[in-house]
This record gives C-alpha cells, sequence and structure tokens, in this order.
C-alpha cells in the first residue's frame, strides 16, 4: 500500500470526527436538541474512524470491482457495529443504537438498511472524499503533523479513560483526568452548536450521574455469588482458553490426516494454543450464545458471515502487521484474495453450530461449578501467562 500508520492515524480521527459531525446534525435535527451521539466526551465517534481505516487497508485486491467494494464495506461496516454494539451494551449497560424498528435487523445493533448505507457511503467517501484527505495530510509539516497526532492520541486515550471512570462513578478520584473531559466536552457543545444552530443545551450531568449510578446498581444486583454466570468477562476468559486448545488440536489432526505430516498449530512459542480459534469461540459465543435455542439453519448462516469476515480481518491484520501471509487459499474455488473461501466459511458455520448446541451448554455449567476466588484468581494468571505469551511470541515473529 502506498499509505503509512501516520496517514491511516490521522485519517482515523478525521472520519471519526466526520461521522460524529454528521450524527450530531442528524439527530439534533429529529430531537430538537443538541446530542451527542457518541460515548466518548470529545467529538469523535471512532467506529467511523476503524470502520474506513478497515476498509482502506483490507480490500486493496478489489479497487476498481465496485460491486464487491460496496458489498465488502457494508459486511464489514455491519460486522464491526454488530460487535461494536455487543461491547458496549456490555460494559455501559446501556443500548448506543438500535435498529429493532428497521425491517431484516440483527438483535437491533445492524439492519439490511444500514448496512447499505454503510456500503455506499463508504465506496463514495473512499472513492470521491479520501484522495483530497490524503493530500490534506501531505500537506501538513511533518514535525507539525507528528506533534499533533501524538496530542490527539494522548487526548483520546484520557477521553476513553475518563469516560470508563464517570460510568464506573469513580468521578471524584480522577482528578486532572476530569478537568480534561470537562473540557472536552465544553468543545464537543461549541462545535455541536456551530454545526446545528436551532439545538438546546447538553442533557444535564445529573442525567449521566444518574445513569452510571443505575449501571452500577444493576451490577451490583447482578452480583449472585455464582463464578462466571451468563456470559460474563470470567467465562470469555476460559472460553477463550478452551477454544484455542481445541482449535490448535483440531487444526493439528485435520493436518497429519490430510497431508500425513505433524505439524504445529499453535499461535504461540508456549503451549497448544491458536489465538484465531480462541477469539473466535469468544466472538460467536458474545454475539450468537442468546440464540442458542434458535434453528439451526439461523446458527449455521449466522456462524458462516461471521466467521468469513473474522477470518478474513485476522487475515488482513496479521499480514499487515507480521508481514507474513499464514494461510492462502488462492488454489481453493470460490476465494476472496486468497484470504477466505466458501468452503472454509461453511466450516466455520458448522463450528458455530457444533459450539452453541453441544459444546457451550457443558462447558458453560462446568465453568460456574468452580468457586468464585479461586476462578478468578486463576482466570488473571491465565491472562497474565497470555499476555507474556503473546508479547515473547510476537517478538519472535517480528525479530523472524
Amino acid at each position: 500500500m502506498d499509505i503509512s500508520l501516520y496517514e491511516l492515524l490521522y485519517c482515523f480521527f478525521l472520519y471519526s470526527f466526520a461521522g460524529w459531525a454528521l450524527e450530531v446534525c442528524y439527530y439534533s435535527w429529529k430531537k430538537k436538541k443538541f446530542v451527542n451521539p457518541g460515548f466518548l466526551n470529545g467529538p469523535f465517534c471512532p467506529i467511523y474512524g476503524a470502520s474506513l481505516v478497515w476498509m482502506i487497508v483490507a480490500f486493496p485486491e478489489l479497487k476498481g470491482r465496485y460491486l464487491f467494494e460496496f458489498l465488502a464495506f457494508a459486511i464489514v461496516a455491519s460486522f464491526l457495529q454488530f460487535i461494536t454494539g455487543h461491547i458496549l451494551e456490555k460494559l455501559f449497560h446501556r443500548r448506543w443504537w438500535d435498529y429493532s424498528g428497521h425491517p431484516h435487523n440483527i438483535d437491533g445493533f445492524v439492519s439490511l438498511r444500514m448496512a447499505v448505507l454503510w456500503g455506499a457511503g463508504s465506496l463514495i467517501v473512499l472513492k470521491f472524499v479520501h484522495p483530497f484527505v490524503i493530500l490534506l495530510i501531505r500537506l501538513i509539516p511533518v514535525l507539525v503533523g507528528r506533534l499533533g497526532l501524538l496530542a490527539l492520541l494522548i487526548l483520546l486515550a484520557v477521553d476513553s479513560a475518563g469516560t470508563a471512570a464517570a460510568v464506573c462513578y469513580w468521578n471524584q478520584n480522577i482528578g486532572r483526568f476530569g478537568e480534561i473531559n470537562e473540557g472536552l466536552e465544553s468543545l464537543s457543545r461549541k462545535i455541536g452548536l456551530w454545526l446545528f444552530t436551532r439545538v438546546q443545551k447538553r442533557m444535564e450531568r445529573a442525567e449521566a450521574a444518574k445513569l452510571a449510578e443505575e449501571v452500577c446498581a444493576a451490577g451490583r444486583s447482578e452480583e449472585t455469588g455464582v463464578f462466571a454466570k451468563g456470559c460474563c468477562f470470567y467465562k470469555l476468559v476460559w472460553l477463550f482458553f478452551i477454544g484455542a486448545f481445541l482449535g490448535d488440536i483440531t487444526e493439528t489432526i485435520f493436518c497429519h490426516a490430510t497431508t500425513g505430516i505433524w505439524m504445529s498449530r499453535s499461535s504461540v512459542v508456549y503451549g497448544p494454543f491458536s489465538i484465531v480459534w480462541g477469539m473466535g469461540v469468544v466472538l460467536l459465543t458474545a454475539t450468537l450464545y442468546r440464540f442458542y435455542d434458535r434453528e439451526d439453519r439461523y446458527i449455521f448462516l449466522a456462524g458462516t458471515f461471521l466467521g468469513g469476515v473474522y477470518e478474513y480481518l485476522c487475515s488482513v491484520f496479521t499480514e499487515l502487521v507480521f508481514g507474513t501471509v499464514f494461510w492462502d487459499y488462492s488454489k481453493i474455488p470460490f476465494n476472496l484474495g486468497g484470504r477466505i473461501n466458501l468452503l472454509y466459511c461453511f466450516f466455520w458455520g458448522i463450528a458455530a453450530l457444533v459450539w452453541l448446541k453441544l459444546f457451550y451448554p457443558k462447558f458453560s455449567a462446568w465453568i460456574e461449578k468452580i468457586p468464585a476466588k479461586p476462578g478468578k484468581i486463576i482466570s488473571w494468571a491465565l491472562i497474565l501467562f497470555m499476555a507474556v505469551n503473546v508479547t515473547v511470541s510476537s517478538a519472535a515473529l517480528l525479530r523472524y
């Protein structure tokens, strides 16, 4: 690609701001008052920036094939929106958008109408707007641009930390962070008022405090004394390790059965763990576990779609970060850029069906029988082990 990480980061911030401005105008007009549509205090909606950056780096082989670009943009944006919506709801106990009233929606987080808008809008932006954005970025003096980018990254980190603190009702302990976030909130309000002159003042801070108290109260009410009840953080940690181990073993046996060679399929230096399978199990469980009682075909199709998108993004990510192609399906029919193919997408669908119908209920019940205190200690020990494992493995791979 002829675009640097420096330019991609600037694109992320510019498109995050543009998405925020667009939503301010729409929601302020709709509700007749100023609305900050993002979950941050600053004038950014990161999902817009992240989605467009992914589209810039992930689909160079589709350039000029407008129909496939439109479909790819619609699918990736919907996938990211679906995952982000679930994560935000789990963290904040609140839905930041809800398309339940739209026809052909999935759990209210994505809908066919919004997918079409994402695909068409992204195609227009990347074809007609993005070249001018890159030109504008390259006109910025290098030193000034780097200092500005560093300031934006620091502000985003502080804003994210302050938002998390506000939700967890830590406002009284965050000191300077609170002042900076108040400044970002004031800046957002001024820009919003400038964008839409008919707006009113933003909601009273008392509503935010009330929401935070409700969130904390809801969290306290959910404490039942059962370790990892429901689809919570600790259960997903254990499912990650189980999925990573089973995936590695399955791939090793499959490779031996098809090639006659015993080959390590582990993603890390220490232990038989496949990170791709572990994360896949976590994503499939977090997004589909509530639908485990649906018809098999529904789960199969959802698993086929989500698994294909997930594997494609993993392929792009690992190639960009490590400069290595970990798998290539170019010789398999119905492939997309060699990153995914229809047959293996069907495998993802079968895996999702088998996991949700057979394995997940048993593993879930087994995990919930673990004593609460030892379970949390072991969970954090496993997280620390895998963090060190991934760091060492990444360093070794980059060195290689």
